[in-house]
């Protein structure tokens, strides 16, 4: 199937960044007020979800689920498991992190979510890239010298057998716990590209443009 790219409603400084990484195939689910950002993303909606308590219903020819106020999930975590039910394999999140620290981390676990259901996700802003690291890939995790640092960041339990090569800082059958992150701001090689790998548990890996 095609990627679902979701969108939520927190800020978008660059929308030629952010957009570069939109497909034209890409099924767009716009979250509540996330339908700002639809026309510097210049990408329309297949679906539209949210209780509109931070926005109005625009009332577009688009199909709309209309959600109560009260409820457990956040309208991003709601679109995100319609968009599991509808057999979505890919993810890109957009417009997810930002000034509401409770919300942002409540996005980034969207990534383990999706990675526990054998998903790929990747959640984009204006300065990085995220996805996690689990023992689940069956090949290490690749990254060009293109980005300026890379950080891996324990969210979850304890990692083990941390594997990374060709950066400035280099481990082998290594641990991070949540208590001591020191995977923080590593380096690819000049003309390399590093490669990551966890033997058990789950890294956050955030690459910096």
């Amino acid at each position: 199937m095609n990627r679902c790219v979701i969108v939520g409603g927190a800020s978008i400084g660059d929308y030629d960044i952010v957009g570069s990484y939109l497909r034209p195939d890409d099924y767009t689910i716009y979250c509540d007020c996330g339908l700002r950002h639809m026309d510097g993303l210049g990408a329309g909606p297949d679906l539209i979800v949210g209780d509109f308590d931070s926005g109005s219903d625009p009332e577009l020819s688009v199909e709309t689920i209309v959600l109560p106020c009260e409820k457990d999930d956040t309208d991003t975590v709601f679109a995100v498991k319609e968009a599991l039910r509808r057999g979505f394999e890919e993810f890109l999140l957009v417009g997810v992190v930002g000034e509401r620290l409770d919300h942002t981390l409540g996005n980034v676990s969207i990534l383990l979510m999706l990675d526990s259901a054998g998903k790929k996700g990747v959640i984009i802003d204006d300065y990085s890239e995220m996805e996690v690291v689990s023992c689940h890939l069956e090949k290490p995790c690749i990254i060009d010298d293109s980005y300026a640092y890379f950080s891996l960041i324990n969210i979850w339990g304890a990692a083990r057998g941390i594997n990374i090569r060709n950066a400035k800082y280099p481990l082998k059958n290594a641990e991070i716990t949540c208590e001591y992150q020191y995977g923080i701001s590593n380096e690819v090689l000049p003309g390399l590209k590093a490669e990551v790998s966890v033997g058990e548990g789950r890294l956050l890996l955030v690459k910096v443009r």
